[in-house]
């Protein structure tokens, strides 16, 4: 099979390597992509904006499946334009996406299938929805609608800080995803992250895992889009997996599919676990990133043949195999991140990080200037490691970032102490 990966991030270089090494594969194409994935897939200057030009190049290169790894072309509807052209594609229609275009339609769906989550208004105006701030109190989580480059998200633990991000909204800082703002109530617990596989009628599991928003150690600091993540997730037992499948993840696609929407693709669920069980914060419509750093090295199954029986409405027919290892992948950061960064900083050790054993580096933010590897972005490396329990992963992991050259670029030296807590403290 001839497969386009459209994306440029540590998620898509995961993707690309895993697909890299399925017997089905004749040729890999990836648009834009990144130097990590140029070195298992040939990178084309396409812009996944200009579905025009995808379909052309589709088309001309007889590609049999896309996988569609980003958040914002799904949205945009390319699954949509390149069904319409009768091109194969892996992700959901505009429609389905819109479970990650707007935080106040899954609120809704939420609400429509009994579905546990936090409760919550949407509001079209910043009066209104400070007077039920006022009233809810404080902490209070307050989400901007749209898509917003994981920014959206304020968890205020005052009043004046969750009226600060009502304003930020309606005043534009976000655009046009802060046109609408769902303002919910604050769950406490443990978060994790469940996956699903989905052909619109058959849904099935697709692994755990738990990241670290936080910037700083302790998961203390601004949220990021991850600093490191890994898998499984130690909370999410058989038992409660089942619950959140019989009570999250199956109402949602057979509500989808009532609405004449149904879901195709990947279904990542943000979850809290609370005393009550399991609640869903919110929905993603693709792979997380970079809970598929460590998703993927444990996946023993043929990745390219579990997403074409996606697209084709083949899923009842597959069962995935996971690896009884653990995962756990380290981010590399430009210091600065979150905020202002620079870029440019020249990058060493690589190879010498892949020879440890269990280890990979995914590169995300990275670029090449003169032949020589560069950050280009705020999270630039996953450091990526297996091992028998997530206490040899992390130690491999470190190990590993340990052998990386470059003194422009930070990392916390803590991913995955809940979990090795959780262990030492049972």
């Amino acid at each position: 099979m001839k497969v386009l990966l459209i994306g440029s991030g540590g998620r898509e270089h995961a993707l690309a390597w895993k697909l890299a090494q399925s017997p089905l594969l004749t040729r890999l194409f990836a648009a834009p992509g990144n130097p990590g994935i140029g070195t298992v897939a040939e990178l084309v200057a396409l812009d996944p904006a200009d579905h025009a030009a995808v379909i052309a190049f589709c088309t001309s290169e007889s590609i049999d499946l896309v996988v569609v790894g980003p958040e914002v072309p799904l949205v945009a509807g390319i699954a949509d334009d390149l069904a319409a052209a009768g091109i194969r594609v892996f992700g959901p229609s505009r429609a389905a996406a819109q479970l990650e275009g707007s935080k106040g339609y899954t609120k809704d769906l939420c609400a429509e299938a009994r579905i546990p989550t936090a409760a919550y208004r949407r509001f079209t105006s910043a009066g209104p929805a400070k007077a039920y701030v006022g009233d809810r109190g404080a902490p209070i989580v307050v989400k901007a609608d749209g898509l917003a480059a994981g920014k959206g998200v304020t968890v205020a633990e005052t009043v004046d800080e969750a009226h600060a991000a009502i304003d930020a909204c309606f005043e534009g800082a976000l655009g046009t995803a802060g046109a609408e703002v769902v303002v919910e109530e604050f769950l406490a617990g443990e978060e994790a992250s469940f996956f699903a596989l989905s052909d619109g009628v058959t849904v099935i599991p697709f692994g755990t895992a738990q990241d670290h928003k936080r910037v700083g150690e302790g998961d203390t600091g601004p949220n990021t889009g991850g600093m490191g993540a890994y898998s499984p997730a130690p909370i999410v037992t058989p038992a409660l997996a089942a619950r959140v499948m019989d009570e999250i993840i199956r109402p949602t696609v057979s509500t989808m599919a009532k609405r004449d929407a149904p879901f195709r693709g990947v279904l990542y669920a943000g979850l809290m676990i609370t005393a009550e069980g399991p609640k869903l914060i919110e929905y993603n419509v693709r792979f997380g990133d970079p809970e598929t750093q460590v998703l993927m090295p444990r996946l023993d199954s043929d990745l390219l043949a579990l997403l074409a029986a996606v697209a084709d409405g083949r899923l009842a027919e597959m069962s995935p195999r996971w690896s009884d290892d653990a995962a756990l992948t380290v981010v590399m950061a430009a210091e600065g991140y979150p905020g202002s960064h620079a870029k440019g900083s020249p990058i060493g050790g690589l190879d010498a990080a892949a020879t440890i054993h269990g280890a990979t580096v995914f590169q995300a933010g990275t670029a090449l200037r003169d032949g020589r590897l560069v950050a280009h972005g705020g999270r630039v490396l996953n450091v990526t490691a297996r091992g028998d329990s997530i206490a040899q992963a992390q130690e491999r992991a470190y190990e590993a970032a340990a052998k990386i050259v470059w003194p422009e670029g930070f990392y916390r030296r803590d991913i995955g102490w809940r979990a090795i807590g959780r262990v030492v403290a049972g």
